[in-house]
């Protein structure tokens, strides 16, 4: 098990590469299912959840190549169940229903695991599907889903614009018999970069980027080389840490067009935060002021940079409310930040965050990918040594998160625990 040991007051300066989005690298690798052949992807992180997934893709019977970039060839698809052992690894696991029900008419998969931070039911993918002609049993552990006259387009409303069964449904529907409409929608970029990529194997999309997606289903697929668009979380999570530090720092490759809720929350509170060719260039001089921010479905402000929004706001001039949408677990890492000195008051999806004028260094966990940046932040402006346990969780979504910190300037260390004899 490794932990971090991060000695905070450096102040983070320079330059840092922006690694390929994981929630579009994931759901490109499965959509890769849907063509015979050998489909290239480049750009794509290597972090704990891709190569999951690739063993997922070569438990299916595909053959997969890791150089500097991403081969995957699904010419033969030999099995449709994706085992307990690797799904519960990573939620987007569940994304190989969709491909592998529209390409061999059956699949099995285990239910998935992932991060801790809400129930996140599939229920909308499984509930789309099955307008779609495919019937579902669950049993011992596993979704098993059947299509024994294949797919057919259909109308299907989403009750929320969950991501995941945007995608599922998408990637079915792509090979599906006649017309799929897809209503309230999910607008994210990474959903975008994939109907790009359908797009480019064959499949006919419009409306992407809109709440309703038409799909028309065809049965003629190629692979294609592909390039994953840069990741909008890393870039928010080190534009978050430069905030935290009083530094400056240019992201590059970061898509500012994909992150203007989040650029702009960071200039609320005083950043100055500018997209430009090269990336997006932020810096903060003086204390951060108080902002309050909701977090909802793109474009509003992602969860996945509440929490280390959190940490930010935890040092903040004034009080900030932050109100989560998505996740109803999302604050469980609250606690960790108030041992080392945050006022942190939660009550149902809302908490209300009194800056401190300093963090001091306590042990604390990472309990999850994007709570364990919140307390490597917290730490980076913290007094003193802090030892951040459970990094595991933070390597499944940042390629090379030390290396990075390390040249901004940050003091951090990696120390490999042994675990402790059970008697």
């Amino acid at each position: 098990m490794d932990r971090f040991l991060v000695t905070g007051g450096a102040r983070l300066s320079g330059s840092v590469p922006i690694a390929g989005a994981k929630n579009s690298a994931l759901k490109l690798m499965a959509a890769a299912l849907l063509a015979p052949g050998r489909t290239v992807l480049s750009n794509v992180p290597r972090i704990q959840d891709c190569l999951t997934m690739v063993e997922v893709l070569q438990h299916l019977g595909a053959d997969v190549a890791w150089e500097d970039d991403l081969t995957i060839d699904a010419g033969a698809v030999l099995s449709v169940e994706a085992p307990y052992e690797l799904v519960s690894r990573m939620r987007a696991s569940i994304l190989v229903l969709g491909p592998l029900l529209a390409r061999c008419g059956r699949a099995r998969v285990a239910m998935p695991g992932g991060c801790n931070i809400g129930s996140r039911k599939i229920d909308l993918h499984v509930r789309g599907l099955e307008k779609m002609g495919a019937r579902f049993s669950s049993e011992h552990g596993f979704l098993e889903g059947v299509a024994p006259r294949g797919l057919s387009g259909a109308i299907i409303s989403l009750d929320f614009p969950s991501v995941g069964a945007t995608e599922n449904v998408m990637m079915a529907a792509v090979a599906a018999r006649g017309t799929t409409v897809i209503e309230n929608a999910a607008r994210e970029p990474e959903l975008s970069d994939l109907a790009e990529f359908l797009q480019e194997m064959g499949g006919r999309i419009d409306g992407v980027g809109t709440p309703t997606i038409e799909i028309e289903g065809t049965g003629d697929f190629h692979p294609v080389r592909h390039s994953v668009i840069p990741d909008r979380i890393e870039a928010g999570t080190f534009a978050i840490a430069t905030c935290a530090t009083g530094g400056q720092v240019v992201l590059e490759r970061a898509r500012g067009d994909h992150m203007d809720l989040v650029l702009a929350k960071l200039t609320e509170l005083g950043a100055d935060a500018v997209a430009t060719e090269a990336g997006v260039a932020v810096g903060l001089e003086d204390r951060p002021r108080a902002v309050d921010f909701v977090t909802l479905p793109y474009p509003g402000f992602p969860t996945d940079l509440q929490p280390q929004m959190m940490a930010l706001l935890s040092v903040a001039e004034g009080t900030s409310i932050v109100t989560e949408n998505v996740f109803e677990s999302r604050f469980m890492f609250v606690d960790e930040l108030n041992r080392m000195g945050a006022d942190i008051r939660t009550e149902g999806h809302h908490a209300v965050i009194r800056g401190v004028d300093h963090l001091s260094a306590a042990p604390v966990r990472a309990l999850d990918i994007r709570a364990g940046a919140a307390m490597v932040i917290a730490a980076l402006c913290a007094d003193g040594v802090t030892a951040v346990e459970d990094m595991y969780h933070v390597d499944r979504g940042y390629q090379d998160f030390e290396a990075k910190l390390l040249s901004l300037g940050a003091e951090v260390r990696r120390e490999r625990q042994l675990t402790p004899a059970l008697w």
